[in-house]
């Protein structure tokens, strides 16, 4: 049986495709025997509906083989002091659940690195990444709860740019603070892109058809 949680992950927002697993889940354990139609019918609207881990993670707390990691009850990952990224030519991508060091340190020369927040493990509540952008590209994908701050990037021959601003309704799960220099290369912050639809999100929430248009034909009309 799943341990108890940890406080901190109990309060993380959950994501689309984090409902789509609990969803996929509860699915699986209906099939098998473990979930009468009503109980389930009643835990795929709350899954669908549900705004954090706790919420998620009780739905399967009574299920074996829960899944995701925030679903089994155990502590997250410890993070890395300090962690290196150097691209030459290549390029590298941290997406997924991958558990985010206390500071980070990105290289990159003639490639691209991509760092992706959404569904991050974090256990510190700042991150420190310190950039070194020759010819090459650094993007971060950061949801509404993660702060990033770029004002100490030094641009020597190249471009940072901010398009990721924190919604005022959320509460802020990481802040960023990223230091270092441009040089002839890009660094962009930016929003995740459209969440994934599941299958059970389609099925239940898929637009009315749309009225049409043009007016329903008359009467046909005769030539006199």
């Amino acid at each position: 049986m799943p341990g108890e949680m940890v406080p901190e992950r109990r309060e993380l927002r959950a994501s689309h495709e984090e409902r789509d697993q609990a969803v996929e889940r509860l699915t699986v354990a209906a099939g098998e025997g473990r979930l009468t139609p009503d109980e389930l019918d009643e835990r795929l609207e709350a899954a669908l509906t549900a705004r954090t881990h706790g919420e998620l993670a009780a739905l399967l707390a009574d299920l074996p083989d829960a899944g995701p990691v925030w679903a089994a009850g155990v502590a997250a990952a410890a993070p890395e002091d300090v962690s290196r990224i150097a691209v030459d030519g290549a390029s590298t991508k941290r997406d997924g659940g991958w558990v985010v060091p206390r500071r980070l340190e990105v290289e990159s020369r003639s490639g691209s690195v991509v760092l992706d927040f959404t569904q991050a493990v974090t256990a510190a509540p700042t991150l420190e990444i310190e950039v070194a952008v020759r010819s090459g590209s650094v993007t971060l994908l950061v949801p509404p709860d993660v702060v990033a701050d770029v004002d100490d990037v030094a641009v020597r021959d190249g471009s940072v740019r901010h398009q990721a601003r924190p919604e005022p309704v959320a509460p802020v799960r990481m802040r960023i603070r990223m230091t270092g220099e441009v040089h002839g290369g890009s660094i962009a912050i930016r929003p995740p892109g459209p969440p994934r639809r599941g299958f059970w999100q389609w099925l239940l929430r898929r637009p009315r058809p749309v009225a049409a248009l043009s007016r329903p034909p008359g009467p046909r009309e005769t030539s006199g």
